[in-house]
């Protein structure tokens, strides 16, 4: 039945050009660039503040991020801005990281991520000379990944099929050879368990496993070390402050704590959403979280024929994370910004995570302590650590009721082991889990990422920005295309933005 009909239930509300549903990186772009055409636009947040999965936590003097914390591809971001017509720095400012991310390994070797190649030579080169010999054409690789994927698949919405299957897509295609995996190339290069694990990391970033997930990702070398690895002046969450600002500077109507329970449809056709405020009117609808979710939750199973539970079942949700967000009155000078410490066998926390679906054993554990480059981000001569452990998507093979705790203190454990102590004395000690994220932002099964990209189909063919069963509804986010991570889900905000402002004549 067409469920058109709840359009009589209108409260008044202006019919608007554009509603947006969830204020996240993705939303609060496509936003920014359909109001700076003039479009009349409403974001619809179901949480009580906007950011999505990125939200901001202060406690007793400390000041957390929990959710992204690693900013890379800052273009991506300040053009947000500059098709605005305004100056970034006016509303958010970032500041380069160098070095990038301390690497610490578990025989106790360090290597500190630098623009520096000569640096980073050196130091590869305490473990492994051959390593080290082989870093230059490595990053040259690297770069040349990034300016193919920039040039064919981040800049750009693959709407049609002839968007994607043309013989320039084809030649792209083969120049990043989709069907090696990145564990396969990175061993073209390296050799020894460190450098292995040091740019495999790179995966993760989309939810993914390096033994797993195309080779594509290893851009990601020439992201970090050459493009840069940034902070946020007062914390990560100022960059969506910033955004916010300015979406409403531009005439964006931001509504939190506003729950839809519908996309409501007409002879197959978006009219509007049902909310607990009444029904909205829109003449288009987007939709800034996991696409899995949007249809399974918002769309009768009649107006997805497309994106049937069946076919929701087939795709496989990126990685989670267990979180700690840790406030202690202690310094630790074995921390950079960004600090990762590699367990002894890195491939066995994939193997947890993918095929058993459990918790690593022993896990790969990161550390933001944004007080190493800020004062004022935590009490005098005290911390806030935002620390983070792959976790598997939620399954009946690992219950969070009976093993948040126990898992927890394992954490803090294995930290006090790698000389990070006194955790378990933390004055502020908050743990958030998979149940949280999919409680919060209703990601599909608790992922961090939406899909995975553990496959070609899953990395090249991902769910499309616009949906092939309702005209008028689009999507942006880490599930659809151009994928997932905070930059890359910023640009297809912005790639959606662009067309619908095309679209709308604006």
């Amino acid at each position: 039945m067409d469920n058109g009909h709840r359009a009589e239930a209108s409260n008044g509300n202006l019919k608007q050009d554009v509603i947006i549903i969830g204020a996240g990186f993705g939303g609060l772009s496509c936003a920014i660039r359909l109001a700076t055409a003039g479009l009349r636009v409403t974001i619809l947040e179901r949480q009580a503040h906007v950011g999505g999965k990125l939200q901001q936590i202060q406690q007793d003097g400390y000041h957390f991020d929990r959710g992204p914390s690693t900013i890379t591809m800052p273009d991506a971001f300040r053009s947000v801005f500059d098709q605005a017509g305004v100056v970034m720095e006016n509303y958010v400012q970032l500041y380069e990281l160098e070095p990038r991310t301390r690497n610490v390994f578990a025989d106790g070797t360090v290597v500190d991520l630098s623009r520096n190649r000569g640096w980073m030579k050196e130091q590869i080169a305490v473990y492994s000379p051959e390593d080290a010999l082989r870093y230059d054409a490595f990053m040259d690789e690297s770069a040349a990944l990034y300016a193919e994927a920039n040039r064919h698949f981040l800049g750009k919405l693959l709407l049609n099929p002839s968007d994607k299957y043309n013989l320039q897509m084809l030649r792209s295609l083969l120049r990043v050879r989709p069907t090696v995996r990145l564990d396969k190339l990175l061993r073209r290069y390296f050799s020894h368990p460190h450098t292995l694990a040091m740019f495999g990391r790179y995966a993760t970033y989309v939810g993914s496993s390096p033994y797993l997930s195309p080779s594509i990702f290893a851009m990601m070398g020439h992201v970090e070390a050459e493009v840069g690895i940034y902070g946020v002046k007062g914390g990560t969450y100022l960059l969506i402050e910033g955004m916010t600002r300015l979406a409403q500077e531009k005439g964006v109507r931001i509504l939190t704590g506003v729950e839809v329970h519908q996309i409501v449809t007409r002879h197959g056709k978006v009219i509007g959403v049902d909310t607990d405020r009444g029904f909205m009117e829109a003449e288009q609808v987007v939709a800034n979280g996991d696409v899995l979710s949007v249809n399974r939750l918002l769309l009768a199973p009649e107006h997805r024929k497309r994106m049937s539970d069946a076919r929701i079942a087939k795709y496989e949700p990126s990685i989670s994370g267990f979180v700690t967000l840790a406030g202690v009155r202690r310094k630790y000078d074995q921390l950079l910004h960004h600090t990762v410490f590699f367990p002894e066998q890195y491939k066995l926390e994939f193997d947890d995570i993918f095929r058993d679906r459990r918790m690593p054993s022993d896990p790969t554990i990161y550390i933001c302590y944004s007080g190493y480059s800020e004062e004022g981000m935590a009490p005098e001569g005290a911390s806030n650590l935002f620390i983070l452990v792959n976790a598997p998507y939620l399954s009946q093979a690992w219950n969070w009721e009976e093993q948040k705790y126990r898992y927890g203190e394992f954490v803090l454990e294995q930290l006090e082991a790698r000389g990070i102590g006194g955790l378990m004395q933390s004055e502020v000690l908050i743990c958030y889990t998979p149940q949280h994220i999919e409680r919060d932002t209703l990601a599909h099964q608790g992922s961090i990422y939406g899909i995975s990209s553990n496959s070609v189909k899953q990395t090249f063919m991902r769910p499309g920005n616009q949906s092939k069963d309702v005209q008028g509804l689009w999507y942006v986010g880490g599930t659809t295309h151009p994928g997932g991570g905070t930059p890359i889900v910023t640009l297809s905000g912005q790639l959606v933005g662009e067309r619908l402002a095309t679209e709308l004549g604006r």
